[in-house]
């Protein structure tokens, strides 16, 4: 079994920033790729940005060029830095992990609420 741990989500104001921050533990796994995704009021979850092995970053449209994703293989871990963040970025974001073996894996949420 594999746990995530989100962290790092509050309440800015806009044009602020955040770092979000997810850990995955657990036995026999090995990440694939992980990613972020949000969930507003009323709305579908979407993604947010994602890392595969070896690859380049994807981003959802409305975060180009404000967020960035990286990941630490080593440990386990995976940032979402925020930079310029608007109302409309409020959300709990959701990190996610799919492993090599294809199993899917959910963290808890953390909020984030930008807000004048």
């Amino acid at each position: 079994q594999v746990q995530l741990v989100e962290s790092g989500g509050g309440v800015v104001q806009p044009g602020e920033s955040l770092r979000l921050s997810c850990a995955a533990s657990g036995s026999r796994f090995s990440i694939y790729s992980i990613g972020w995704y949000r969930q507003a009021p009323g709305k579908q979850r979407e993604l947010v940005a994602i890392i595969a092995s070896g690859g380049t970053p994807n981003y959802g449209d409305s975060v180009k060029g404000r967020f960035t994703i990286s990941r630490d293989n080593a440990k386990n871990t995976a940032l979402l830095q925020m930079n310029s963040l608007k109302p409309e970025d409020t959300a709990v974001y959701y990190c996610k992990i799919v492993t090599w073996d294809s199993r899917v894996y959910w963290g808890q949420g953390t909020q984030v609420t930008v807000s004048s």
